[in-house]
């Protein structure tokens, strides 16, 4: 904390501030609201209504209705808004994002400000992250806004137009931003008016913010068509893909070193680059492609497609893993989200890279698509009048929600006071002595009675640590994108005294985790997390789930000098000195630079990941203009404007 925030506190605390008053008026009309009768409070809503009519604006009528969601909550669901979900419902009606932890009740807080912007009658759309947690809250929260008088939709996947214009036609929707942004794509390539599912892009709040406008911000939505392409290439290249030897680079080489026109000493036939995921043809892996098609020269015009293939068939072999990047399901490759643990239906990777895993794992290879529509979920977000998100973790990116979504965090105060222990990270010098070390943890932990859940980043970790703990005798539930069905079963008994659960990034998000009163105390969930993340956000959801609600928790990192992080963005004097510290086989090891070294990597990587989002902006930008321009004069043609004007002008421009 600087000289500036311990005289005036932090950003987060002149907010609340300067929102205590509304929530002190709130906190007044309490009285009021519950000597009301159940025809009185179900009629509040067309008041407010008329008195919006009137000239009223929506910040006129915040306090009651807010008062008036919390009563009927109560009367409805049994619960009854804490001051601090009420704090949480202004930040979001003021276009903001509201940081709140774990278990704090994130899905009460947006009915406040979904059912005060609903009012106004231009439509409310609530964001989730999957359909499972858009069906639970339309169904769940929907009961208070259905019992004011409101209309809740639900958009699924699999349903038809018919029913999508019905969901967006009602007050509140809750949809996936996937489906809503693949509407709004749909919506503007459809033939006629009646085809159009959406109403104009009023008020969304998103939850989990940063998983949307952050995490899956690198990947911009497209619509494909079948292109006419055949897939015979890729099964060429997959086969020499096989054949061709890997190489190592002697020394970093910089853009400077080929600016200076040095050369490098290369081996084998091709080089990966494991932190730019990147790969690369030497000199001899070149000639050995030419021999293998018969051509001349790889860099001739007409054998480009021939150089894309290759290199796509060596990045399918060499960088992407079964089981990690990808599950193989009813002869289909499917992609698993690496920041939730979740397989991504229907979507795949573009450029070719999709069809070059397909061969590599001998499925069929789907002919490669043609774009026929696209948009990044920046430009697709940046289109609503007003947004809001919440989520626990949105601090460490803060300055992007700024600069790409004029969107700042405020940081609500817990209900009660966080009681879980954070724990320094465990250390080893090996993949094999860490697991070891943690499958000791989990066992040390299951003894005295305390649920565990433990997280890992990749299927085929959560796979092996079964297969450990089996050996052990330890009776444990897995969960990750290949078991994704029993999902709400296995988070059910997760809090349950005893429990052990080993989780991908599945379990950070969406999940409540219940503790039993034997569970509780036992000391509370603790939570083993087996490798850090790239984004410290991940870290931090998965230490999230122990402590809410002030409950006891626990919760450790353990990590190895080969894990991934490590080895690509630690510091390689680090580790060099590390090793000659001879630290013996099995031992933790324990120094405050090591931390730093985690830190660092960490800061470098989710820097390099903003820069790619941005890029990817920048890039988009020239699209989003044109975009916009062609959709806005569709769109007149579609309400059967008259288009002649507008042509003449074309035409007189143009010739």
């Amino acid at each position: 904390m600087n000289l500036f925030e311990k005289i005036f506190g932090t950003h987060s605390q002149r907010e609340l501030k300067l929102i205590q008053p509304k929530l002190d008026k709130i906190l007044s009309l309490q009285s009021t609201m519950a000597a009301m009768s159940e025809e009185e409070l179900k009629g509040q809503t067309e008041k407010f209504k008329n008195r919006l009519a009137q000239g009223e604006t929506l910040d006129d009528l915040l306090p009651e209705a807010f008062a008036t969601v919390r009563e009927a909550a109560k009367r409805e669901l049994g619960m009854e808004h804490f001051p601090v979900q009420l704090i949480g419902g202004i930040v979001l009606h003021q276009g903001r994002i509201a940081e709140m932890r774990t278990g704090e009740g994130k899905t009460l807080v947006s009915t406040c400000p979904a059912y005060l912007n609903a009012l106004a009658g231009n439509g409310v759309h609530v964001v989730t992250v999957n359909d499972y947690l858009a069906k639970r809250d339309s169904e769940w929260m929907g009961r208070v806004h259905r019992y004011l008088g409101l209309t809740v939709g639900t958009v699924l996947n699999e349903m038809s137009t018919e029913e999508r214009q019905a969901a967006y036609a009602c007050d509140i929707t809750y949809v996936t931003n996937n489906e809503l942004g693949f509407d709004y794509l749909r919506d503007n390539m459809a033939i006629y008016k009646s085809q159009q599912v959406l109403r104009g892009l009023n008020y969304c709040i998103i939850d989990e913010v940063d998983s949307v406008l952050i995490d899956e911000a690198r990947t911009p939505l497209i619509i494909s068509g079948q292109s006419g392409k055949s897939t015979k290439l890729y099964e060429l290249c997959d086969i020499l893909a096989q054949q061709l030897e890997r190489g190592e680079e002697s020394a970093e080489f910089s853009k400077i070193n080929a600016i200076l026109g040095e050369e490098i000493e290369e081996t084998g036939d091709f080089i990966v680059n494991e932190k730019e995921k990147t790969v690369n043809l030497t000199q001899q892996g070149v000639e050995k492609v030419e021999k293998y098609f018969h051509i001349n020269n790889l860099a001739d015009a007409e054998n480009l497609e021939i150089q894309h293939n290759i290199i796509l068939a060596l990045r399918a072999h060499n960088l992407m893993f079964r089981d990690k990047d990808y599950v193989v399901k009813d002869d289909e490759v499917l992609i698993v989200d690496e920041f939730t643990g979740r397989i991504m239906n229907g979507r795949r990777y573009s450029d070719g890279l999709h069809q070059a895993i397909e061969a590599k794992e001998h499925v069929q290879v789907k002919r490669e698509s043609r774009t026929l529509a696209t948009i990044t979920f920046q430009n697709f977000f940046n289109k609503f009048k007003k947004k809001a998100g919440m989520t626990g973790t949105a601090q460490t990116e803060e300055k992007e929600f700024r600069n790409i979504y004029s969107m700042d965090v405020i940081q609500i105060p817990t209900n009660r006071p966080v009681q879980r222990n954070d724990l320094d990270d465990a250390v080893y010098k090996s993949k094999k002595e860490k697991f070891q070390a943690v499958v000791d943890e989990i066992q040390a932990i299951h003894e005295t009675g305390a649920p565990v859940l433990v997280g890992t980043i990749a299927i085929e970790t959560s796979e092996l640590l079964s297969s450990m703990l089996r050996k052990r005798g330890i009776k444990h539930n897995v969960l990750n994108a290949k078991f994704h069905e029993q999902e709400a079963a296995i988070v059910a008994e997760a809090g349950v005294h005893g429990a052990v659960t080993i989780a991908t990034n599945m379990a950070g998000r969406g999940t409540d985790i219940k503790l039993d009163d034997e569970a509780k105390a036992a000391g509370g969930l603790h939570i083993v997390g087996t490798e850090r993340h790239e984004s410290r956000r991940i870290d931090n959801q998965l230490r999230g789930r122990a402590g809410r609600q002030g409950d006891p928790g626990q919760s450790q990192f353990f990590i190895s000098l080969e894990d991934d992080l490590m080895r690509l963005f630690g510091s390689e004097r680090l580790m060099g000195m590390f090793e000659a510290l001879g630290v013996p086989d099995g031992e933790q090891i324990h120094h405050k630079m090591l931390s730093n070294a985690i830190a660092k990597a960490q800061e470098k990587i989710e820097l390099n990941n903003y820069g790619i989002r941005e890029n990817l902006l920048k890039y988009d930008e020239v699209n989003n203009d044109q975009r916009d321009v062609i959709y806005t004069e569709r769109e007149k043609v579609l309400e059967g404007d008259n288009m002649r004007p507008l042509i003449v002008r074309f035409i007189t421009d143009t010739v």
